[in-house]
């Protein structure tokens, strides 16, 4: 069976498996952003923090995705939970790292003048410092983004959701005739979602980006 013929055939399942994979990496993402942020916006004002932030975040990289999600299995069983748990980590570092570096970065004259007429630390932060950090975040949203995409398919070891289930089936097959075909159409399926997905950033990016201030 050529590779054509194959998704015709498997087309349904793909898609079923492509909308999980989506739902997946998008409701982390969610999670790791908002988490990224909070922890971006209590640390940078503080040198060793941030670093502190940066390190912890950083750290967990380090550990093999494969090797993290076998351990949180014995802790919180198969399925989704093993999955979000760890994508929500291994997304964290570009977003904290950008959100810290973002809101460091803003003008001390233009959070000066919002201080001089009267804003308080809270309106100076979401009117002025956190708009002004936005395209750095922006922008470790979408590394974060483009790795969670292919360490989800290492999820389908867990029994996990996504195109990583048609990656083992057909690694766990090799020699069979559609081995090849279920490789390659879970790797091109999660190569075009990555796509798809940082052309979606750059829309967002435009439409929420001032022009005066795009990078």
């Amino acid at each position: 069976m050529s590779f054509w013929e194959y998704l015709g055939n498997r087309h349904q399942q793909l898609l079923t498996d492509a909308y999980q994979h989506v739902s997946a990496v998008f409701q982390c993402m969610v999670i790791a952003t908002v988490l990224g942020i909070l922890i971006g916006v209590v640390t940078y004002r503080s040198g060793w923090a941030g670093s502190l932030a940066i390190t912890s975040t950083a750290t967990i990289l380090t550990i093999p995705s494969l090797a993290a999600i076998g351990l949180l299995i014995p802790l919180v069983g198969l399925g989704v939970a093993p999955t979000v748990i760890t994508l929500t980590m291994y997304g964290l570092l570009p977003i904290v790292r950008n959100s810290i570096v973002g809101l460091r970065g803003v003008d001390p004259a233009l959070v000066d003048a919002a201080k001089g007429i009267g804003m308080s630390r809270l309106a100076r932060l979401c009117r002025v410092e956190l708009p002004l950090a936005w395209p750095p975040i922006l922008t470790g949203i979408r590394v974060s983004t483009q790795m969670l995409m292919g360490i989800a398919a290492i999820a389908a070891y867990a029994s996990g959701p996504g195109l990583g289930n048609e990656i083992f089936r057909g690694i766990a097959s090799l020699g069979s005739a559609n081995a090849l075909n279920q490789v390659l159409a879970g790797t091109l399926g999660i190569v075009i979602l990555a796509l798809l997905f940082d052309a979606a950033y750059v829309l967002l990016g435009r439409l929420t980006i001032p022009r005066g201030i795009r990078v």
